[in-house]
């Protein structure tokens, strides 16, 4: 399960409603930041979520409004006297434009709080255990840009009936045939094949930040159960949206539908537009498509 609270779904100009970009994903008793716009800390704050257990944040790109908002959330954990280590995954380009601006205002090598970089490319960024999370090259402007993707595995259950069927009583020979081993009962041999269902349970969730294409990431993209991605302008202006690097609705609907995803979350919206316009575009396309606003909370 991997629970999304939208923290930042404006463009590069915030409005009195959205502010700039940032995604809380929660699993498995981890909390990961995507991006940290301007504000990030207060929205934070405002959401409920608040700072604990906050020790994680994937850039998807180095564009001051995906990143401003981290030296003033490092103020407050610093006051806070955090005894966590943040760990910042980003491309190689966008870290050193970090660590240049956290030079700049605590000196080189020094911040209120303890902090280890991770440059990013291309494949697996961390393992968690419960679930994983992956990473790919993302193409907006002049960026080293990445898109992610969190995969909670698929499991196999103990089927009730098969256990009933066979005599296996309660207690931790049904735990070992869950572990996969098998077990004697009554001197027959039941093996974790005879009462494991079909693998069923995983999720897959895949955040790509701004991109001016979708080419090539279909192969990252692909049956996943949600996608989260810009729609910064609509198809009357995609000739905009190509100078400065974005998609249109209509484009990243087009994506969803034929990669077999599961919803479409749309965010990055400009004030230009009124939200039922992008969404109505996104829709006649993908008819599950919804508008992100800040401090939804989206469980998949």
């Amino acid at each position: 399960m991997f629970a999304l609270t939208f923290l930042g779904t404006s463009a590069s100009v915030p409005s009195a409603e959205r502010n700039h970009p940032a995604l809380l994903v929660e699993a498995a008793g981890q909390r990961i930041l995507v991006d940290c716009g301007e504000g990030t800390q207060r929205q934070l704050l405002r959401s409920g979520a608040g700072f604990r257990r906050l020790d994680r944040i994937l850039l998807t790109h180095a564009h001051l409004d995906h990143v401003l908002g981290i030296p003033g959330l490092f103020s407050t954990l610093g006051l806070r006297q955090t005894s966590d280590v943040m760990s910042i995954h980003g491309g190689e380009g966008t870290l050193d434009i970090v660590i240049r601006m956290l030079a700049g205002l605590w000196g080189a090598g020094r911040a209120p709080i303890a902090v280890e970089f991770s440059a990013l490319s291309e494949g697996q960024v961390i393992d968690a255990g419960d679930f994983i999370i992956d990473c790919f090259p993302v193409r907006h402007r002049d960026t080293d840009s990445f898109g992610f993707v969190f995969k909670s595995p698929a499991r196999r259950h103990l089927r009730s009936d098969r256990l009933a069927a066979l005599g296996v009583p309660d207690g931790p020979l049904r735990g070992e045939l869950a572990q996969g081993r098998p077990i004697v009962v009554d001197g027959r041999t039941i093996d974790p094949e005879d009462v494991l269902g079909p693998p069923s349970g995983g999720k897959k969730l895949v955040v790509i930040g701004d991109t001016e294409t979708t080419d090539g990431l279909s192969k990252h993209v692909a049956d996943a159960d949600m996608l989260v991605i810009e729609a910064t302008f609509l198809d009357r202006d995609a000739p905009t949206a190509r100078n400065y690097g974005h998609l249109t609705a209509a484009e990243a609907a087009s994506f969803a539908a034929a990669n077999n995803v599961g919803q479409l979350v749309l965010t990055h919206m400009s004030g230009r537009y009124e939200d039922e316009e992008i969404r109505a575009e996104a829709a006649r396309i993908f008819p599950n498509s919804r508008i992100a606003a800040d401090f939804d909370h989206v469980v998949i």
